[in-house]
């Protein structure tokens, strides 16, 4: 029997190096595990690919979404709506999938008040100054936008204390590990071994 598969809410402020862990960790594109592909209503840019990087819908397609409580979670962001698909984060746990969701603590908060089980990361930077070093290093944002993003960042780093796990990136490859101690610990807990060996368990307890 395989096991059932871990949700895990993955948080940070802008520049703390989340994207880049989880990339990192799925770079060899491991069949037991994937990142959720939220669905949007703006529009693709070039090089996006429908399915792969979002689901692309129109904004009735949303709307009707919303009405059926089809989404974990989902907000509006800049006009644009954004959100994590119920029942196709159920299908994947259900195979067996750990499924990693990018989202914020708001949206984090959505998801762990129906699936309460969620295991909660939080990816810190070491300092504010190394985290305002990596968002001006970008060279891509004026020192307006800059300011905006580090009073943002403070301000999502407050909810550190609502995770399960917290995670300093401070030295990249250390962070790595981390997370992979994190999910091979979920992996290992009473209740996903006792899913996954129960003919074993049932065999080795008989009289």
């Amino acid at each position: 029997m395989s096991s059932r598969g871990n949700l895990f809410i993955v948080s940070a402020p802008s520049g703390a190096g989340k994207s880049s862990l989880i990339s990192a960790l799925l770079k060899d594109q491991p069949s037991d595990m994937q990142v959720s592909v939220s669905h949007t209503t703006r529009q693709p840019r070039p090089g996006e690919v429908n399915g792969q990087h979002y689901h692309f819908v129109t904004v009735d397609q949303f709307k009707a979404l919303i009405a059926e409580n089809a989404f974990f979670e989902w907000a509006e962001v800049f006009g644009n709506y954004y959100g994590t698909s119920r029942t196709v984060i159920e299908q994947t746990l259900a195979n067996g999938i750990d499924v990693f969701l990018d989202i914020d603590w708001q949206g984090g908060e959505q998801v762990k008040a129906l699936m309460p089980e969620a295991i909660g990361v939080f990816i810190l930077p070491p300092s504010k100054q190394e985290l305002a070093r990596r968002l001006t290093g970008r060279g891509q944002d004026s020192q307006e936008v800059i300011d905006s993003r580090m009073a943002q960042a403070v301000s999502e780093m407050s909810h550190y204390q609502q995770y399960d796990f917290v995670i300093v990136n401070d030295d990249f490859d250390q962070a790595l590990a981390d997370l992979q101690a994190i999910i091979r610990s979920q992996r290992l807990t009473c209740a996903s071994q006792s899913y996954t060996h129960n003919d074993m368990l049932v065999d080795l307890l008989a009289d």
